[in-house]
């Protein structure tokens, strides 16, 4: 009897496995992905199956807004669009335009004023500044808010306008606050702020969506002021990795974040609105989110960690939003068509460098050409596993000519790519599978000039704290077992 349970269940499992295998084979991803997926579900069924259904299933197919309700959110922001007569876009920059137009209704918008902030010590208390100036509505989209010291301080400024009769939205991720109390949450929703998540798991109610996250970071406040960047609300953005600096600034935590005033803010406050009608419900369309922007109306300038004379006026934005239920791709586009269209140099800030079949071509493609390609990524990652899966492509890239350097003064967070002094683009976006497929993320795309040349000097500067990748032996040149798992750890990188 037991020979037969036996036999069933293991016909049942191999049944299921070839089911689950059609599945995969039949939803015409990326071969490498989806052989990825074949050889976990083949070598490990049990486990390979349950990955599967929580991190493999494919929602680019599913529309979380309709088209007549996105009509609606943009409405106000086409108006705006509308009211700029003297629009100019550089003819060098107009297919990159017109393909983020046409792809998601990502509008161009004229002299936006750009400040950029290189930690958390210039980020954050810009950001209280300017919520403190706040009069009828702050928003707030953040992959992760921490209950520590500085996530509880933010929260008790956003209470303090609460109170005043400020308007308070907040998005976070559910997964990336997975550790997080839900009295956290639930101190502000007391206090009148509406606080939502994005995407519950909960099981089985949306357990198989718990692989595509809203990690943007953005915030909008009285629809004049906006910040799109790589740093969530953490302690660790100010202090470092463990929460504390060594010694040596091993642990400090480099990121890039921007603060835009202009135009360009209603398009932050258009993703998110779309953002939280997915999450309330609630369509909001009213004129007052969309006010008549001046190009510095709150004030405020950070001096120290601001870098590079303070505000840039008058550079050409967009910001582009993507997601795995969008039908393209639409940032990684943006990024391949920007790496192709490059004659003199690429600069690229990644903290994870798992680059998809197009952008690694692409990147490959320019270095072989003569473009000075140069890529700087983070000596110690956050994340061991990405960090030996990495390894590999870094290696590759070199081969084909581009240099690659190791961020050695701390935790490198920052996503920037600078092209030939005219394009630049910044935002929450990693060069990597899971950003470019998998997440919901924000970049603001910059067609000028004097902003390239700035976030170039933000470049050159952390190049100066690195160290070239071919002068640590133990990563230029492996030995076989680790050469070994590194490619082991390569297979997985499509579902990293």
């Amino acid at each position: 009897m037991e020979g037969w349970l036996y036999i069933l269940s293991m016909t049942l499992l191999w049944v299921v496995v070839i089911i689950t295998l059609i599945h995969v084979i039949m939803d015409n991803r990326q071969p490498a992905k989806t052989m990825a997926w074949a050889l976990i579900i083949l070598t490990l069924p049990l486990v390979g199956i349950v990955l599967y259904l929580f991190f493999g299933v494919n929602h680019r197919r599913e529309r979380f807004v309709n088209q007549h309700q996105l009509d609606q959110l943009t409405k106000r922001s086409m108006l705006s669009f509308v009211e700029q007569h003297d629009l100019r876009v550089p003819d060098s920059h107009k297919q990159m335009v017109d393909l983020f137009v046409n792809q998601n209704m990502s509008l161009p918008f004229k002299d936006n004023c750009v400040d950029i902030m290189t930690d958390g010590y210039a980020f954050f208390p810009e950001l209280l500044a300017d919520i403190g100036r706040a009069r009828h509505h702050i928003h707030i989209d953040m992959y992760i808010i921490e209950d520590d010291a500085l996530g509880n301080l933010i929260v008790d400024a956003l209470i303090d306008k609460a109170r005043e009769g400020v308007m308070v939205r907040v998005i976070y991720d559910d997964v990336g606050c997975w550790n997080v109390s839900h009295s956290f949450f639930e101190r502000m929703r007391e206090e009148g702020i509406e606080v939502h998540a994005f995407l519950p798991v909960r099981f089985p109610t949306f357990t198989s969506k718990v692989n595509y996250r809203n990690h943007r970071k953005l915030v909008v406040i009285d629809g004049q002021v906006g910040y799109v960047g790589g740093m969530n609300i953490a302690l660790r953005y100010v202090k470092g990795i463990g929460g504390q600096e060594s010694g040596d600034g091993k642990s400090v935590w480099r990121d890039t974040m921007l603060r835009l005033t202009g135009g360009i803010v209603y398009s932050l406050q258009r993703a998110f609105l779309v953002d939280w009608y997915f999450v309330d419900r609630t369509l909001i369309t009213d004129r007052v989110y969309y006010p008549a922007t001046l190009l510095s109306p709150l004030g405020g300038k950070t001096e120290g960690t601001l870098l590079h004379g303070g505000s840039r006026v008058g550079a050409l934005a967009q910001l582009v939003t993507s997601g795995p239920t969008m039908p393209y791709p639409e940032i990684m586009q943006g990024y391949v068509r920007a790496i192709t269209a490059a004659r003199r140099y690429i600069y690229i800030e990644t903290p994870y460098f798992l680059p998809n079949e197009p952008v690694l071509f692409a990147l490959k493609t320019a270095a072989v050409g003569g473009v000075d390609v140069c890529l700087l990524c983070p000596r110690r990652s956050d994340a061991r596993f990405i960090e030996w899966a990495s390894r590999s492509y870094l290696r590759e890239l070199l081969e084909a000519g581009a240099r690659v350097h190791l961020y050695d003064a701390g935790f490198l967070h920052s996503k920037l790519m600078i092209i030939d002094d005219a394009l630049s683009t910044c935002g929450s976006t990693n060069v990597d599978f899971r950003s470019f497929e998998n997440n919901f993320e924000s970049n603001i795309f910059l067609y000028d000039q004097g902003t390239a040349l700035r976030l170039k000097k933000v470049f050159q500067n952390d190049l100066a704290l690195s160290i070239p990748f071919n002068d640590v032996p133990s990563l230029a040149h492996p030995r076989f077992f680790q050469r070994l798992w590194e490619s082991l750890t390569r297979l997985l990188s499509p579902l990293l």
